[in-house]
This record gives structure tokens, C-alpha cells and sequence, in this order.
């Protein structure tokens, strides 16, 4: 169970609940209900859980239920059949006051609309939900401070709403909910009444703040940019209803029906999928510790390894260290050890690296190695993996690429982890002879 979940969610607008709710156990849709009785229905049998520290994105066209969803995970909108549990707490069993107390401490919510008042201050606005709480006044002050310089609106306390610009006054929005120190916060449209512009650097704003807090955000859009800009998983909603969850890349490559097709085939799936994505694992890696002749045998018996240009070079802990060119190799005394013969220029990339923030970088380098957050490798890019992981969109014309396959989701992960649990390959990158086997003996 994660830290939010949801079973069994429905909720129905209008007369005749009851017999809508009947239709929905029969398995009936929006329609159909809306036809047999009148009733509408806004969520129709959701189930799914949320992580802690994850950014969860509901989305989906207006009237899909993902805004009506986000009030229900806090009783602002009163579910009419299901649960909802929250930290192991029943949220839907709570009485009237234990509810209001179980928001106050837990939930954090932000608004399309900014919602401050244009009499107070932004110092003010921003600890208004401490003094509602009877946080003394010191204390309230010093955390209002702290969440205000979050934001980066540090020297700006002491003016007024009109004083600031649209999106200023959405960073003061978000301060007043960091302020709280809600664990998890439920952000509704937060960034859509901002220009572009300022959208933009809000979402990388939640981003960074994001990696420093690590709160749990259910975010409410109904711009798919928006949400890959996000990151994180999606929920992708249409009449009520769940029709696909997934990371990002899962959802443009893999779309579950026609309208999710439709919805996200604006997307480029480069800058969706991440490099660890796209990496191949196959290939040959060499260990620093070896010496020439103890290279040379491996390459020589490594499916299509001798075609390489060069070949990646890890430590003992699987860390990239560099990599050796064939024509040195092919030089070099059979007793030398690699540690001795590397070049320090090979490209790295981090692994959540965007592939189209790789590109050039892949085009002027041949191969690009894909490390993780600890530096261990994780494989390498190269043009030809860019072709195969953009030819596994579906409608795109399969290249004819041998012993390439299309990416696929494996089986139950809740992360998509590339292509290949392997090691990387640089088999599009042609040519010089390491040496005959004579050679690689000593």
C-alpha cells in the first residue's frame, strides 16, 4: 500500500446515486448511467496508490474528473463509494473534526487561482494558515520567512499582492502551503493561469524543490508538457475514469487506447525518454585492471567487439574510468595494464538525462556512456540506439537494424529500465585491428 490509496473511488453528481452506483458494480460507463437514471458521474471504480516523494500528475481534458479526484483524496469533495487511506488512516471513516485536524496537518493545497489577500502582506498571506492554527507569533514569522526564501521571494515580504507579478504571487501561493509543512501537497491547476514563460520556470521551481523536500505532490494538469516537464508518473483520465498510468516515456510510447494515442501524439518521444532508456548493455566492457593480452582475448571472443573504435572502461565498482582506443591497444605491450593506456575524454551522461538534450552530443561523439547517480555505467548511446528507441513509437516504420527490438515495458516495473539489463555497446563505431590472437598471447 503506498502513502495515498485509492479503492473503489466513485462519485456521482446529481439524483439517483444510488442507482448509478448499482450501474457502475455492472460494470455500466458514464453514458450508459447517464441515460438508465440522469445521474452523472464524476469518478466511476478508481483505484491506484501513491508513493511517498513522488510527483504524481492527474491529467486528462476538462470534465475527466481529475480535479474532482484531487478534492476527494481530502473529503473537499465527498466520495460516494470507496476509501481512501492516507499515512494507514481511513480519511473516508473520519468524523468532521478529526477531519479538519487530519487536513490541517497533512495536506497542503495550491490553487490555479492565487487565493491571497490583497490586505495583507505576503509575509502575512503566506503564515495566514499558521495563525488560523494559533502558531505563536515568532515561530510563525520564522517559518514564513523560511518558506518565502524557498521560493525565492526573499526581500518581497513586506509588499502586497498588487505589489507582485502572476507568477510571484503563485510562489506565494506554494510558500503558504510549504509553510504549513504538509507532507503532502495537492496542487490543482497551479501553474495554468501563468504565461508560458513563467510556467515554465514554476515547474522547475517545484522540481528543485521537490529534490530538497521531498514532499508528495498530486498535481492536477490537463497540459501533457506540462506533465513530462514535471516528471514522474501520470494518471491519465477521460469520463471518470483511469485509462492509463505510467511514467511519461510508458505513455507516449506505449499508448494504452486510441485516445491516449491521440492525446499525447504531439509529444516528441525524444524529449520524453531519458538516457538510461535508451542505453544498450550488450556490449563489451573492459576493466582497468587488466592488462593488454587479457583485453585483447576478450574482445577477440565478444560477439562483434573487435569492429569497435573503442571500448568503455570501468573499475572494479563498475565506474566509468575511461576508455581505450583499438589503435593503442593494438600497440601496446601485452604485460601493460589499461589503467596505464585510457583516454579521459569519453562523453557521460547522467542516466535521467533527456535524449534530445544528447543529441549532438551523440552525433559528434559516435557513442555517449550513460552513468549513474553512484558513477557506475550504465551502458552507452549510440546513433543507432537513438533510431531504434524513436522507431518503437507505434507508427513508426521498424528500422531494419540487426539484432535491434523495439523498447518494451517489462512486465509489472514500476519504473521502465530500458532495453537490456546488460552492458553498453559501441557497435556502430567502425574500425581499426586490436592485434592477432598471437598478438593477445603475448
Amino acid at each position: 500500500m503506498g502513502r495515498i490509496h485509492l479503492e473503489g473511488i466513485s462519485k456521482i453528481f446529481g439524483s439517483g446515486s444510488a442507482e448509478a452506483l448499482k450501474l457502475i458494480e455492472q460494470g455500466q460507463r458514464k453514458s450508459d448511467i447517464a441515460a438508465a437514471c440522469g445521474a452523472v458521474v464524476g469518478l466511476r471504480d478508481i483505484s491506484f496508490d501513491i508513493a511517498e516523494g513522488e510527483i504524481l500528475v492527474l491529467m486528462g481534458l476538462s470534465g475527466s474528473g481529475k480535479s474532482t479526484l484531487l478534492r476527494c483524496m481530502n473529503r473537499l469533495v465527498e466520495p460516494c463509494a470507496g476509501r481512501i487511506v492516507v499515512d494507514g488512516v481511513d480519511v473516508t471513516k473520519l468524523g468532521r473534526k478529526d477531519l479538519l485536524a487530519f487536513r490541517q496537518k497533512t495536506f497542503g493545497m495550491v490553487f490555479q487561482h492565487f487565493a491571497l489577500l490583497p490586505n495583507r502582506t505576503i509575509l502575512d498571506n503566506v503564515g495566514f494558515g499558521l495563525e488560523i492554527k494559533r502558531v505563536p507569533a515568532r515561530e510563525r514569522i520564522e517559518r514564513s520567512m523560511q518558506a518565502i526564501a524557498l521560493v525565492g521571494l526573499k526581500g518581497w515580504e513586506a509588499k502586497y499582492p498588487s505589489e507582485l507579478s502572476g507568477g510571484m504571487q503563485q510562489r506565494a501561493g506554494l510558500a503558504r502551503a510549504l509553510a504549513a509543512d504538509a507532507d503532502i501537497l495537492l496542487m490543482d491547476e497551479a501553474f495554468s493561469a501563468l504565461d508560458p514563460l513563467i510556467r515554465r520556470d514554476m515547474q522547475a521551481e517545484l522540481r528543485d524543490l521537490q529534490r530538497k523536500l521531498k514532499k508528495t505532490i498530486v498535481f492536477v494538469s490537463h497540459d501533457l508538457d506540462e506533465a513530462i516537464a514535471l516528471g514522474g508518473r501520470i494518471v491519465l483520465m477521460k469520463d471518470g475514469e483511469v485509462v492509463q498510468i505510467g511514467q511519461p516515456e510508458e505513455i507516449v510510447a506505449r499508448p494504452a487506447t486510441e485516445y491516449v494515442a491521440r492525446f499525447v501524439e504531439h509529444i516528441d518521444l525524444a524529449a520524453v525518454l531519458q538516457a538510461e532508456q535508451v542505453a544498450d548493455r550488450s556490449g563489451l566492457v573492459l576493466a582497468s585492471t587488466q592488462t593488454v593480452a587479457e583485453a585483447r582475448t576478450a574482445i577477440g571472443a565478444a560477439i562483434g567487439a573487435a569492429h569497435a573504435k573503442f571500448w568503455l572502461v570501468t573499475d572494479r565498482d563498475g565506474r566509468l574510468v575511461g576508455r581505450i582506443f583499438a589503435d593503442r591497444l593494438a600497440s601496446a605491450r601485452p604485460g601493460e595494464t589499461l589503467s596505464s593506456l585510457l583516454d579521459l575524454g569519453q562523453a557521460v551522461v547522467e542516466a535521467d538525462t533527456r535524449l534530445d538534450a544528447i543529441l549532438a552530443t551523440v552525433a559528434a561523439e559516435e557513442a555517449v556512456a550513460v552513468a549513474g547517480p553512484d558513477g557506475r555505467l550504465i551502458g552507452a548511446i549510440t546513433s543507432r540506439d537513438i533510431v531504434r528507441a524513436l522507431a518503437a513509437r507505434p507508427g513508426a516504420k521498424e528500422p531494419s537494424l540487426a539484432g535491434a527490438s523495439p523498447l518494451s515495458k517489462p512486465s509489472g516495473a514500476h519504473r521502465w529500465s530500458g532495453t537490456s539489463p546488460n552492458f553498453p555497446s559501441t557497435r556502430s563505431a567502425m574500425t581499426a585491428s586490436i592485434g592477432s590472437p598471437s598478438m593477445a598471447a603475448g
